[in-house]
């Protein structure tokens, strides 16, 4: 048994997983499991470089994290850094602030390495050994992976819910025009996906991250978050194409006001929401199994070894 604390700082969010990882049983069991919305990929798709701002949100999360690690004791740590420190300029800085504050440097991995973490973490536990396609729905990036007990093909686009929305949603509630912009890039993305993984052979979909677990609580109506709930609920993509209109429609007040939508995540859900639904459409499944294992209890596994 190995007591380990993984860390994930993506475009929006940081979050930190405490886990006791027993090997030998298959076992990983939480002990403290947090996400903190930071918005590191502030402005990164138009100026190329983290803002000073959105670093400072970035450390302050790390330094209650650092916390956190103490208190419970961990005996080995693993910062991964995603899409938004691998497109800046200056991710020096970011990589020298979190090395100060939790003494571990931060890997800033390939997209195909998020890939696998993703796979191991998300499908682990599921039963069977059928073709499964598993999608991490970001905040800069979608990753696409596809395999049975282990991945077979991998690829990482750079399609998420933070980099679409500045791209193109100016308006609340979005226009017509740039929800079309949306799916455009969005279809563009999966054509590329496409030409390296067989996006279609899957026989199910396990979608990953903020945007789909968000979906997945308004389409199981929940009054508050419930990751119980959530993590396995089978989501049907009739009812996932409803909620996109109805997220569409609405304005961030809207948002805001539904029982499951983190603060950070109503100006950007629309995006992500029309990332999933465009991948149910392209691949023509009937449902999404939501899983709330993803990268980080496949960083948290990759400390066993």
């Amino acid at each position: 048994m190995t007591r380990v604390a993984a860390i994930d700082c993506g475009t929006n969010s940081i979050r930190l997983l405490v886990a006791d990882a027993d090997p030998v049983t298959g076992t990983l069991v939480d002990l403290d499991r947090r996400m903190t919305i930071v918005r590191l990929g502030q402005g990164v798709d138009r100026t190329g470089r983290l803002a000073p701002e959105a670093l400072e949100r970035t450390f302050a999360a790390c330094r209650e994290y650092a916390a956190a690690i103490k208190e419970h004791g961990v005996e080995r740590i693993r910062f991964v850094a995603t899409s938004a420190s691998r497109d800046a300029e200056n991710r020096a800085e970011f990589t020298a602030g979190v090395l100060d504050i939790l003494g571990v440097e931060p890997e800033v991995i390939s997209g195909e390495q998020e890939a696998e973490f993703s796979f191991t973490g998300a499908t682990r536990e599921l039963p069977g050994h059928e073709e499964r396609l598993v999608v991490d729905i970001g905040g800069g990036s979608t990753e696409f992976v596809v395999g049975r007990e282990h991945v077979e093909a991998a690829r990482s686009v750079d399609i998420g819910c933070v980099r679409l929305t500045e791209r193109h949603v100016r308006s609340d509630p979005p226009t017509a025009a740039e929800l079309a912009a949306v799916r455009a890039d969005v279809e563009a993305a999966l054509d590329l996906a496409e030409r390296t993984v067989p996006l279609r052979d899957a026989r199910t979909l396990v979608g990953l991250a903020g945007s789909v677990t968000t979906v997945a609580g308004i389409a199981l109506d929940l009054d508050a978050y419930d990751s119980g709930r959530i993590h396995h609920a089978r989501i049907p993509r009739e009812r996932v194409a409803e909620i996109v209109r109805t997220l569409a429609a609405a304005t961030h007040e809207e948002r805001l006001a539904i029982p499951v939508m983190h603060p950070g995540r109503a100006d950007v859900i629309v995006s992500g929401a029309l990332v999933l639904l465009g991948i149910m459409e392209r691949i023509g499944v009937s449902e999404v199994v939501v899983s709330e294992h993803d990268i980080l209890d496949g960083i948290a596994w990759s400390m066993t070894g």
